[in-house]
């Protein structure tokens, strides 16, 4: 399981989601150009001191993860706009999770790389989630789905 930031924008977001991978040993993947720097206090301060404990890797562009990833990963694009619900997303051990940028979202020529679709099911007047919650959300189904949470009590 890996997650993959594509062009993220707001640094406690990031901050935010690295502490996420940190806490749960995803690798965590973010595709240039980011919306800050990796120096960036804010999202220093927002991953604390986890960093350390986080696999991060950045990539020039999603060709270049791509060729990381090779085969063996399973492309599930998260949008607020379709997908299959979270709750019943038959997710794989080897899934790379792909977030859009907080603004937009995924383009759609990112949504066509791959015919797996996620979202998260919301009701009332919200058109999506923060991104940080989002990939939580999304993280920990997945882990669950697949039973990897069970070592961890």
């Amino acid at each position: 399981m890996e997650i993959v930031l594509f062009h993220p924008e707001i640094p406690p977001n990031t901050g935010n989601i690295a502490r996420l991978c940190a806490a749960t040993r995803t690798p965590l993947h973010l595709v240039e150009p980011l919306g800050f720097s990796l120096e960036d206090r804010y999202l220093k301060r927002a991953g604390l001191d986890y960093w350390p404990h986080v696999e991060k890797h950045v990539w020039p562009d999603f060709a270049a993860y791509l060729r990381h990833a090779g085969r063996d990963r399973r492309l599930v694009m998260t949008s607020a706009r379709g997908g299959e619900p979270v709750q019943h997303f038959a997710f794989s051990s080897r899934d790379a999770l792909v977030f859009g940028p907080e603004s937009r979202g995924l383009p759609q020529d990112m949504l066509e790389r791959s015919p797996w679709h996620v979202r998260i099911p919301m009701g009332g007047a919200v058109r999506s989630l923060n991104l940080s919650t989002s990939a939580g959300i999304v993280l920990y189904a997945a882990l669950a789905r697949c039973g990897m949470l069970e070592a961890w009590g």
